[in-house]
């Protein structure tokens, strides 16, 4: 063999010593592949730079809650807890988290993914490890870790996650219907306005209402859902000329029709102690109805979007106004808009405290779990434990899995 054809080979052996290398340290970040995502390790530290007003840290201590908040747009969930002056921020990053709700019977955490394929995550706090002669066994606070993901086609477009009854429901906006998981993957239509209703059967094939959230009951005909609309007109929200100014509804579970009116893009509708509540997104609000009329509770400074309940407080998120719907904000200073949570004590109707994050975005939902079942997230904020992380992944076992 010639020298010249001899470098060639170890040359090219070289080549596939490298990009055999390449490969074999791939994916090694626990954050990829929870979140099957390639950057998903990669975060801006600047996401989670926040400041705070009034007695927000006290609040959150008091309720002995973890929130669980999802950042859509940045691709985040995060989990708030405090203990006296221990503050505890953990995240994780899934690929644009919208819904979420926390199954406080079971102490599952289920969260919707809207990229195209839709997802569904499910999540169980820590409860152990796996006897290992390979690794100390790790401290473990109770982390979330996600147990089961279920794909589902992307024309689903899900927003708001509930349970009815003990069922895991969702918000398939881009069908205009409600839809019910089952545990083998599927998601049946359930429920649907009577509007979308025609000659020729209910329309399923493209998003008309911007059917967004469900204040979920014991049953269906108990339960309430927002939309932007109660009719379907000549464009199609995400359209700059869709009609949004005060035309949203909430409409009835049993009925199908409206039970009130003269929203501007409601959000994150919830039940509580049978009262309806909903954020009047377009105008930076959070309400409740009465006697079929939407009443004025609190008025914040932003896109009002996200909404959950513990003891005398509503915890409320706020967003900043994508630049490309401002129309879709008539009620906001929307250069003004901020993304943070707001505590509202709903006695006085004042706001207690505020957490908000200069370079956060848009805000989608909120629930809790009590802070004795869970701390939140393996990953924390403002400190990295990769060892710790990896050695969690490894052994860790729930009440669902041991």
């Amino acid at each position: 063999m010639s020298e010249s054809k001899r470098d060639k080979n170890a040359d090219r052996e070289q080549q596939r010593e490298a990009f055999a290398s390449q490969h074999h340290h791939e994916w090694r970040d626990q954050a990829q592949v929870v979140a099957q995502w390639g950057e998903a390790g990669d975060i801006d530290p600047r996401l989670f730079e926040y400041r705070v007003k009034g007695d927000w840290w006290s609040v959150v201590a008091e309720s002995k809650a973890t929130l669980l908040i999802t950042r859509e747009y940045e691709h985040l969930v995060l989990a708030l807890n405090a203990d006296g002056s221990t503050r505890r921020i953990s995240y994780m990053t899934l690929p644009h988290p919208s819904g979420l709700v926390a199954d406080r019977k079971r102490n599952i955490v289920h969260i919707a993914s809207s990229r195209n394929p839709n997802q569904v995550f499910d999540l169980a706090p820590i409860s152990g490890f796996r006897n290992r002669l390979d690794m100390p066994e790790p401290d473990v606070a109770g982390d979330l870790v996600p147990i089961r993901s279920r794909f589902f086609p992307g024309c689903l477009y899900l927003h708001d996650l509930a349970l009815i009854g003990d069922a895991l429901h969702g918000n398939a906006v881009g069908e205009n219907s409600i839809v019910r998981f089952d545990e083998l993957g599927g998601a049946s239509r359930v429920w649907w306005p009577r509007c979308i209703e025609q000659a020729d059967g209910p329309i399923f094939g493209r998003n008309h209402l911007q059917l967004n959230s469900i204040a979920a009951g014991s049953d269906l005909a108990g339960s309430f859902f927002s939309a932007s609309a109660d009719r379907i007109t000549r464009y199609r929200p995400g359209h700059l000329k869709f009609p949004v100014d005060r035309t949203g509804v909430i409409f009835s579970g049993k009925t199908r029709e409206p039970v009130a009116g003269g929203l501007t893009r409601p959000h994150s509708a919830r039940l509580n102690q049978g009262v309806v509540w909903v954020d009047n997104s377009g105008y930076g609000e959070v309400g409740l109805i009465r006697d079929d009329r939407y009443e004025l509770v609190v008025k914040l400074p932003g896109w009002t979007r996200g909404l959950s309940f513990h003891g005398d407080f509503a915890f409320v998120g706020t967003s900043r106004v994508l630049p490309r719907f401002r129309s879709y904000a008539p009620g906001l200073d929307v250069d003004s808009s901020v993304c943070g949570l707001h505590a509202i004590d709903m006695k006085t109707g004042k706001v207690r405290g505020s957490m908000i994050w200069p370079w956060g975005n848009q805000i989608f939902a909120i629930d809790w779990l009590p802070q004795a079942i869970t701390s939140g997230f393996p990953w924390l904020a403002n400190r990295k434990r990769p060892t710790r992380t990896k050695q969690l992944f490894y052994a860790f076992t729930t009440a669902k899995n041991s």
